[in-house]
């Protein structure tokens, strides 16, 4: 395997890029989708465009391939229909894919496929055991509830579902995918206030454009069985998370504009803009682009319960602000593709920022510069991006191990970085081809 440390130099980002798709948006599009096809075959078959091919969103193709779905592309277009359907138990490889493997253990369970899931990297301890104790109250069988492999057997059944909002909001979001499949209705009963709650919003959106509806109740959402999803053309969004990158980068010194960006977008990323607004960064919509450039650039006070994915970019933007940052109510960091909030504190120090861990976040010192040096990148896609976007602002040379990571949900970062005028070097770059 090649060395994947990427070499990055002082620099400042200048120009305009495409926000990738979301890959939250297309996730929950390709899912609702792929029911289509099942359960309105008739019907016609779903396109969803533009798609772009990361590793996690090639694990969710690879799942509904395995459910008896087949795909087509055409350019960036991805057409779903009926394909062959499966004999025996599905083997489904989530990769590294959390959104993956907890939209998709529901949703197998309510077609009443008997499956077995894998993963790799860090997934395998990332928590599913809430699974393991609620699908075997409404008529699935589990094994391995622990961890990976996990296997799921029999047809759920329709009922009460009681989970907490506080795990993670993919838990829902399966739930809510699965349950209008059952012939009985369901509901879902929070025993907790929901976390990430946007990302629940954007799926109870996406079924709606695929002609399906739940109703919000008090603590949750009652769940109308005997619903099929019907085909549509889905147009799959610019991603938030993603461009809050290179936002972030007009923040620190640059002037980055990002296009393909919805203003009324549900995403909770969203919230990238005003968070860097209140930080003293200059933005506003041009011609269809959100516009970053450098301000009076000082620390601001984050809870990050309802943004999880922003904190390593609002950590790495921060540490080069004047004055202290305190990131709060992000504890589930550290289940993540590594333990975030170890991993940026350490990478950012490590590069010469003054980071220290707290129990449910960071308390950011800001510095004018970074020094450079070695920083690991946990073989995190946002841990490897934020640092690259600190290294703008270093005084030397930053080496970023890990730098292949970013296969998973942007495998056109160094790509964008280095044509908006970063110094990156390595093999690293057009690894995205």
């Amino acid at each position: 395997m090649k060395d994947s440390t990427v070499l990055l130099t002082p620099g400042r980002l200048c120009g305009t890029v495409d926000a990738p798709p979301s890959k939250s948006a297309a996730h929950r599009g390709l899912l609702c989708a792929a029911l289509a096809a099942l359960t309105s075959p008739q019907e016609g078959p779903s396109t969803l465009a533009p798609l772009a091919l990361s590793a996690d969103i090639a694990a969710t193709l690879g799942a509904v391939r395995a459910l008896g779905v087949r795909e087509e592309w055409r350019g960036d277009a991805c057409t779903l229909r009926p394909g062959e359907p499966p004999r025996g138990r599905v083997e489904i490889d989530c990769g590294e894919s959390g959104s993956t493997l907890r939209f998709l253990i529901p949703i197998a369970a309510a077609l009443g496929a008997p499956a077995v899931f894998t993963g790799r990297g860090r997934l395998p301890q990332r928590p599913i055991g809430l699974y393991g104790e609620l699908l075997p109250q409404h008529g699935v069988a589990c094994g391995g509830p622990g961890g990976l492999p996990f296997s799921v057997s029999g047809r759920l059944a329709p009922g009460e579902f009681a989970l907490p909002g506080n795990v993670s909001s993919q838990f829902v979001t399966g739930l809510l995918l699965a349950l209008p499949l059952l012939e009985g209705d369901s509901r879902i009963v929070l025993t907790t206030p929901l976390e990430s709650a946007a990302y629940v919003e954007m799926t109870v959106q996406a079924m709606a454009a695929f002609g399906v509806a739940v109703h919000p109740v008090k603590d949750g959402w009652l769940v109308p069985g005997g619903q099929r999803y019907r085909p549509c053309r889905w147009q799959v969004e610019g991603d938030w998370s993603q461009a809050a990158f290179f936002l972030a980068a007009g923040a620190l010194g640059g002037d980055v504009a990002v296009r393909g960006l919805r203003p009324d977008s549900l995403q909770g990323d969203k919230a990238a803009a005003g968070l860097l607004a209140q930080g003293g960064a200059l933005l506003s919509w041009e011609e269809g682009a959100l516009r970053c450039r450098a301000g009076a650039w000082r620390g601001v006070a984050i809870d990050a319960s309802q943004i999880p994915d922003l904190v390593p970019i609002l950590a790495a933007a921060f540490a080069l602000a004047e004055g202290e940052t305190v990131i709060c109510r992000a504890e589930r960091l550290r289940l993540k593709e590594s333990d975030r909030l170890a991993a940026m504190a350490q990478g950012l120090n490590a590069l010469g920022a003054r980071v220290r861990e707290t129990a449910d976040g960071l308390a950011i010192a800001g510095v004018p510069a970074l020094r450079g040096g070695l920083a690991e990148g946990a073989n995190d896609h946002r841990v490897v991006m934020a640092l690259s976007i600190a290294a703008l602002r270093a005084q030397g040379e930053c080496r970023i191990t890990g730098g292949d990571s970013i296969r998973k949900s942007y495998p056109d970062f160094f790509d964008h970085y280095h044509q908006l005028g970063g110094n990156v070097h390595g093999s690293i770059i057009r690894m995205g081809e």
